[in-house]
This record gives C-alpha cells, sequence and structure tokens, in this order.
C-alpha cells in the first residue's frame, strides 16, 4: 500500500479484477482532474494480471490499495468506504473516465449533509450514448421509477455512517442504498447540470439481472420513502398489468 499524508477532500473508490486493459485510462482521467486533494482508493479482488502493477505506477499523488479476494463489487465498494480518508465519496468503475465535470461539481462541496450529483453519458462499442433517463434532478417519485447512475453522484461521508451496500443484491445494491438515502430527509441532495462522467454501458449491471433486488424493490420503497410512495408505485405496478393483460387479450387486426 501507498499512502501520502496530507488533508484528502475526495476519495475516488474504484474496486478492479484483473481490470488492467482499461484501468490505465481510467486513472489518467482522474489526474486530469483540475480539483485538487484527491485520494484514490483501489480495492483489488486479487487480479492475476498487470492490474497491480498499473496501480503501482500511476503516478496519483494520493493512493492507497488493497488485493485480497473478496466477496463481488458491492463488497469491494465497502470495504473502500472503510479504507477512505476523504471527508467525500466517489465510485468510479475500472473502465469508466472522469470528465471536467467532475472538478466542476468538487467545487460545489461544501455542506457534509448534502449529496451533490450531475448528469452522466455512456458509452458502448459504437461510442457515445446520451440517455435521458440518467439526466437532470431525481426526485423521491423519480427514482423510485428509475435506477439513476451511481457514477454522477458524490456523497459526504456521513452518508456511509448510516449505510452500507447491501451484499444480497448483486448488481443493483447501489439502487437499493439511493432508495434508502433519497428518503432521509437528514441529507439534502443537490443536482447541478454538469456531466462527471463517461461510463461503459456494456459493464457488469448491463448483462445481469438482479433477481433479488427486483423481489424486495418495493419494500424498500416503503422502508426508505415510506408507505404513500409505497402504495403509489404498487398502483403504478397494478396498472402496467392491467395494460399487459389487456393487450394479451386484444383482438388481431
Amino acid at each position: 500500500m501507498n499512502e501520502r499524508p496530507g488533508d484528502v477532500l475526495i476519495s475516488i473508490i474504484i474496486a478492479t479484477y484483473n481490470a488492467g486493459q482499461h484501468l490505465r485510462e481510467c486513472l489518467q482521467s482522474v489526474k486530469s482532474q483540475t480539483a485538487k486533494e484527491i485520494e484514490v482508493v483501489i480495492v483489488d479482488g486479487g487480479s492475476t494480471d498487470d492490474t497491480m502493477t498499473i496501480v503501482k505506477e500511476s503516478g496519483l499523488p494520493l493512493i492507497k490499495w488493497v488485493s485480497e479476494p473478496d466477496k463481488g463489487i458491492y463488497d469491494a465498494l465497502n470495504k473502500g468506504v472503510a479504507m477512505a480518508s476523504g471527508n467525500w465519496v466517489y465510485f468510479l468503475g475500472s473502465d469508466d473516465r472522469l470528465l471536467p465535470g467532475f472538478s466542476e461539481l468538487a467545487a460545489h462541496l461544501n455542506d457534509d449533509h448534502t449529496i451533490y450529483y450531475g448528469n452522466s453519458t455512456g458509452f458502448s462499442t459504437d461510442g457515445p450514448v446520451e440517455y435521458p433517463l440518467l439526466q437532470g434532478s431525481f426526485s423521491e417519485y423519480r427514482l423510485a421509477k428509475y435506477c439513476m447512475n451511481h457514477q454522477s453522484i458524490i456523497y459526504p461521508k456521513s452518508v456511509f455512517r448510516k449505510y452500507a451496500y447491501d451484499l444480497r443484491y448483486k448488481v443493483l445494491a447501489d439502487y437499493a442504498l439511493n432508495l434508502l438515502v433519497w428518503g432521509d430527509h437528514s441529507f439534502k441532495k443537490q443536482h447541478y447540470p454538469v456531466t462527471v462522467v463517461l461510463y461503459n454501458m456494456t459493464g457488469f449491471s448491463s448483462g445481469n439481472k438482479d433477481k433479488q433486488f427486483l423481489k424486495d424493490k418495493l419494500q424498500l420503497i416503503r422502508k426508505g420513502m415510506g408507505w404513500w410512495m409505497y402504495l403509489r408505485m404498487l398502483l403504478k405496478r397494478y396498472k402496467k398489468k392491467l395494460l399487459r393483460q389487456k393487450d394479451l387479450w386484444a383482438p388481431e387486426d
């Protein structure tokens, strides 16, 4: 582990496993930020490729790492939070790229009970992809309907004194956490219209379903946002079911 002393504003946590083909560009995108006092925390699952060589040779002024087996991405992110020295926490995929908007968003951090977030842009093998559902401000109702991109969020570390990623959810533990946090009115939420990250739309979550999360989603909404939002989403689900049944029995043209 390599660590230099200093006041750390933001800890960027990156979970890796055999990520060598992407990681160098990811770390370079961090290195190019104008925001100062950024710490990078690498939580590696015991890579056998050149991941750790890239980490050790990154040249980042503030970086720490661990490389050992873990229980998956969200276990690694929970470990990263425990290792983080910053007052703020940000999660970045090893195949994502920070944009200049990250530093713009970081310049607004001033209240340790406010969650700050911006916008994100995806990319696939065909190039950049704009996904309107991930842009703009998220109310509780909008979040109950759609998962937001957690790479667009800078959390105060105080969030993780109350919450952690639930390892029952292998793919959407970030969505589960946000459903709880957005309903927690002890934390304000502040959106700024800056694009902070270019994220890989062909990553782990794109090709895997989280059956446990889908089973539990309504109860997470009830727990985080209360009975009114739970009943509202239950009614919405019931209406969708009726529409599917209507389409099933509709006469053919």
